[in-house]
């Protein structure tokens, strides 16, 4: 496995991920409804675009798992990272939250942030074994509160959801 940059030909693999990551919840729970429409191509462009998307290739180049970043006051903000089903629990996760953290570095950030489920397996209690803390409502940043303002908003918080943080050293 290689973690590299994102291709904009990946873009329509990247589509598939996530489409294939979100089948993994309805196992959770009947109340699971997926959001209309799932992530597009176009959503995902700008981020290759400037570099701020990773992708974790099999040896024949084809991504199975992607991470998305931006730069949230003063944090590199995880927007999305997925892993195909098909290869969950190799490690894949890690290694590209991983190369976030490294680009979070070479970008001056001194920490990751992300909102995530809080009680979803492979997300809050996932996050939490990689070093990352759940942030008390008065810990998080103006650009958190919109996030989970927009994620009240689309109807993301089905199941409860929240802030999290990791220090870079």
């Amino acid at each position: 496995m290689t973690i590299r940059a994102a291709r904009p030909d990946d873009l329509p693999r990247l589509v598939e991920i996530e489409d294939a990551a979100e089948t993994t919840f309805p196992a959770l729970s009947t109340d699971f409804e997926p959001l209309p429409g799932g992530t597009t191509v176009e959503e995902l462009a700008p981020y290759v675009e400037a570099g701020r998307a990773f992708v974790a290739a099999d040896d024949a180049d084809r991504p199975l798992g992607y991470v998305i970043v931006d730069v949230l006051d003063g944090a590199t903000h995880i927007d999305q990272v997925s892993v195909h089903p098909d290869h969950a629990r190799q490690g894949i996760g890690r290694e590209l939250l991983e190369r976030a953290a490294a680009w979070a570095r070479a970008h001056g950030c001194r920490s990751l942030t992300l909102t995530t489920y809080v009680e979803v397996p492979w997300n809050g209690p996932y996050y939490e074994r990689l070093g990352f803390r759940y942030l008390a409502p008065a810990e998080e940043t103006a650009g958190l509160r919109a996030i989970r303002a927009h994620e009240r908003e689309i109807g993301l918080d089905i199941w409860a959801r929240t802030s999290m943080a990791r220090r870079l050293g």
